[in-house]
């Protein structure tokens, strides 16, 4: 007779990650609950609510059905209300967001527990909720015999003295950045503490929790998920002979535009490369105040946020995709290019999606000179640059069907 699967409860504030982890999960048959702050379906009252609030009318996904989904709705729109007239500062409105969510959470929690004790299964179901929003909702887990599985969304400490020490040295740089209250990290220890299994997704936040004294066999590493568009699989790429003035080679850069995702280096490199014919192309929202100086440097183009169809035209017109990251959990954007075959310059603190030489290049370090060098290797070597965007694509672990079979794995006994 076959074991039947565990049951699992995702619990969520925001979209992050497209709901893949409840999804995937739904996909494996798996999935009894989505516990999430707003889930705005076709029709109900988050899709009335103005175009400031475009990101609330977004919380939605067709692949999970709506019968699976406990939200509350009314309740998250006033508390979205209320916290923009009060303007509180940055973290204590994060902190203060996710400590009400998993109040709410918890109560829905409740009935679950209700339905699954009248129901008399045999196993609890195993609860799911991303780092600094879940010690709330462990500790309601750990009462009732559940199984708690924590997803890790960033190398945290780790991440924040390396971000810390880049501001240091740029004083140049006008930046509101702040480093977390040690609140936010104490809570965060408890979470890892109340976790069965952690996942992370990359071995360079496995490494940075493990420095951080996390208990090592609770990680696991399971990367982020990504199904291409269809579109993608039917680009062809076209990498001219050489590069020159009137066709330079397009560096995109995609994504918050702040020095943790390595904007320093990318300017440094601009300034060494001025007279080359390559052009950095910025998409995204600015994040930081840059000089007069940089804003109209004659090799960079500031095109700010575009609209999600937008940014596949950027992958499919630039000729190699810039991720000099000080450090980031992942890195999705990777995916996304190698979906558009579009090569990869990454750095070594995400996730090891650039295979040197194969699909792109590794920097040696998070430095102008160092983003020079490789940059200068694609424009000296198109014909390696076409190599590269032949041999791009995602990986098979990250298709979200691998992608949930790692997680429906994790608490098979």
């Amino acid at each position: 007779m076959t074991k039947p699967l565990q049951r699992w409860v995702c619990c969520q504030i925001g979209a992050r990650e497209h709901y893949s982890v409840a999804r995937g999960l739904q996909a494996c048959d798996c999935l009894d609950h989505l516990v999430t702050d707003v889930w705005s379906r076709p029709g109900s009252l988050p899709q009335v609510f103005p175009k400031g609030f475009a990101r609330v009318r977004q919380r939605f996904h067709p692949e999970v059905a709506d019968d699976k989904v406990r939200s509350f709705n009314a309740a998250a729109l006033a508390y979205e209300l209320g916290w923009r007239l009060r303007r509180r500062r940055e973290w204590e409105q994060v902190i203060a967001r996710n400590d009400w969510f998993q109040k709410r959470a918890r109560r829905h929690l409740g009935r679950i527990q209700f339905e699954f004790s009248k129901q008399r299964r045999d196993a609890p179901p195993v609860l799911f909720s991303y780092s600094y929003a879940a010690r709330g909702v462990f500790e309601f887990a750990k009462q009732h015999g559940w199984r708690t599985v924590l997803g890790q969304i960033d190398p945290g400490p780790v991440e924040e003295r390396l971000v810390a020490e880049e501001h240091a040295r740029q004083t140049q740089i006008d930046s509101s950045w702040r480093p977390a209250p040690a609140s936010y990290w104490t809570a965060w220890r408890q979470e890892c503490e109340l976790a069965d299994h952690i996942v992370v997704n990359s071995r360079w936040s496995q490494t940075a929790l493990e420095e951080e004294g996390i208990d090592a066999t609770k990680i696991q590493v399971i990367p982020l998920a990504y199904n291409a568009p269809a579109e993608a699989s039917r680009f062809e790429r076209r990498i001219p002979r050489e590069f020159s003035p009137e066709r330079p080679l397009r560096v995109l850069f995609l994504g918050q535009i702040i020095l943790r995702k390595g904007l320093a280096a990318l300017l440094d490199a601009a300034k060494l490369l001025e007279n080359e014919p390559i052009e950095f192309q910025m998409v995204g929202s600015l994040g930081i105040k840059l000089s007069a100086e940089d804003l109209a440097r004659p090799n960079i183009r500031w095109f700010g946020s575009v609209p999600r169809a937008r940014v596949h035209d950027f992958y499919k017109s630039s000729d190699v995709f810039l991720f000099p990251t000080l450090s980031d959990g992942f890195g999705l954007t990777q995916l996304e290019a190698q979906a558009w075959k579009l090569p990869l310059i990454a750095s070594r603190n995400c996730a090891e999606v650039v295979k040197p030489g194969v699909n792109g290049l590794l920097l040696n370090d998070v430095s102008g000179p160092s983003v020079a060098t490789a940059l200068r290797q694609c424009l000296e070597s198109p014909e390696q640059l076409a190599t590269f965007g032949s041999n791009s694509s995602v990986p098979d672990e990250c298709q979200l069907r691998s992608v949930s079979r790692m997680f429906a794995q994790l608490v098979v006994d």
